[in-house]
């Protein structure tokens, strides 16, 4: 029982607030725009370029910067996959940055912040998930899930079939990414005001 307790401490909300949430809400707090809109596509595909390597240069790779056209294509991946959900693409992320709808150019890099960190907390928790899952060990490895799934039931998807933990033994990423939505529908963590 000693494990799942030391795995929730640090899968606990203000646990991952702490260690990963706090530098990107600050780093994107601390990117100026000069204006909430933009001009054409041009100016739209160098501030999302530009923002994407100044995020990931201060909260993933911590100096590392990126070529422009992989920075600009991690960008546009972001906003396509975020503005599909909401039956548009990066044409109508544009718009809302060229015609300052829906938040404009700040919902735009609010949009890319935020996928960001979803992926940095996602590669946090698979690391936690691996330090305290032995992977050596099946009966372990099928106890700590059934002890997750038990203890964190009611933010995981219905998709979860909770009555069999060994189908996430073996690949616990379905699980994680589970438990991140849940988060995400749920926490301030994910909030912006």
């Amino acid at each position: 029982m000693a494990a799942i307790n030391s795995l929730m401490a640090e899968l606990d909300e203000r646990a991952i607030a702490a260690r990963v949430g706090i530098a990107h809400d600050e780093a994107r707090m601390k990117y100026h725009l000069n204006s909430n809109i933009v001009q054409n596509f041009e100016e739209f595909k160098y501030i999302i370029t530009d923002y994407y390597n100044y995020h990931y240069t201060n909260c993933v790779s911590r100096g590392g910067r990126l070529p422009a056209s992989e920075a600009y294509g991690r960008a546009k991946e972001l906003l396509e996959r975020e503005y599909r959900k909401r039956n548009g693409d990066i044409v109508s992320a544009f718009n809302d940055a060229h015609d300052g709808t829906n938040g404009g150019m700040r919902n735009v890099l609010d949009t890319i912040a935020d996928g960001l960190k979803a992926e940095v907390i996602e590669r946090h928790m698979a690391d936690v998930f691996d330090r305290y899952v032995a992977p050596n060990s099946w009966e372990d490895k099928v106890e700590i899930i059934r002890q997750f799934i038990s203890y964190c039931g009611n933010m995981l998807s219905s998709s979860v079939v909770a009555s069999d933990p060994k189908r996430y033994a073996h690949d616990y990423s379905g699980l994680i990414r589970s438990y991140i939505d849940g988060l995400q529908r749920t926490s301030s963590m994910f909030r912006r005001m």
